[in-house]
């Protein structure tokens, strides 16, 4: 089975399960969606959402922010990991954007780059689920399991986007990058699938007889 082929049939299982993918981020705009991005880091969605549902009502633009300052942001995330570094991070990014570009997100990859605390894969989901833009943002998750489903050497994250935006129709990379995520919490599991007991997994190499060992990002 050649990757084109591969893909179609992963598309085609991921479509039948998660015929439409929801933000699993809550978010009230663009800047909050970029925030609750960066609080994700180290953390699962679930306890940002439960941190951010009682922060947004009231915080939801860089000026908000900014006026808070470090310590008063570091109180109302400190139940989320290294909550001192992002509060840092969210502290200076409300600042640059509200400086550099008038209080809006910027809309592209390079300008959202340079915000501090934002990399490529915070820019991709900010540029696919607040802007629309194809984009395939890659985390040790959706890492862990293109290597399982033989989609990627299994390098590094840098690597495994490229062969993933390689295989895959420019216009599925938005929903493709959170239904793999979805379906490798649910089904193809860190420790419980091992390359071996899902249906991908199993469509995709019907013969596999041992564990699969992925490669870290």
């Amino acid at each position: 089975m050649d990757e084109k082929e591969k893909a179609k049939k992963i598309i085609k299982i991921l479509n039948e399960i998660y015929p439409s993918a929801p933000v699993p981020l809550k978010h009230k705009n663009t800047f909050t969606l970029l925030v609750s991005v960066l609080l994700s880091a180290q953390c699962t969605d679930v306890n940002v959402n439960n941190v951010t549902k009682d922060i947004y009502p009231k915080y939801n633009k860089p000026e908000h922010f900014v006026k808070l300052g470090r310590r008063k942001i570091e109180k109302l995330i400190k139940s989320i990991g290294i909550f001192r570094i992002k509060a840092k991070s969210i502290y200076l990014m409300s600042k640059q954007i509200l400086e550099i570009h008038n209080g809006k997100v910027p809309k592209t990859f390079e300008e959202l780059e340079k915000l501090p605390g934002v990399g490529h894969k915070t820019a991709s989901v900010v540029m696919s689920q607040g802007f629309g833009y194809p984009a395939f943002a890659v985390d040790t998750h959706i890492h862990r399991l293109a290597q399982r489903w033989g989609l990627t050497n299994g390098k590094n994250v840098v690597q495994t986007e490229k062969d993933l935006k390689r295989i895959f129709p420019k216009k599925t990379w938005s929903k493709l990058h959170l239904q793999i995520i979805f379906y490798g919490r649910e089904y193809c599991k860190a420790r419980e699938c091992y390359g071996l007991t899902c249906k991908i997994c199993t469509t995709c190499y019907p013969n596999r007889k041992k564990s699969i060992i992925t490669k870290k990002a």
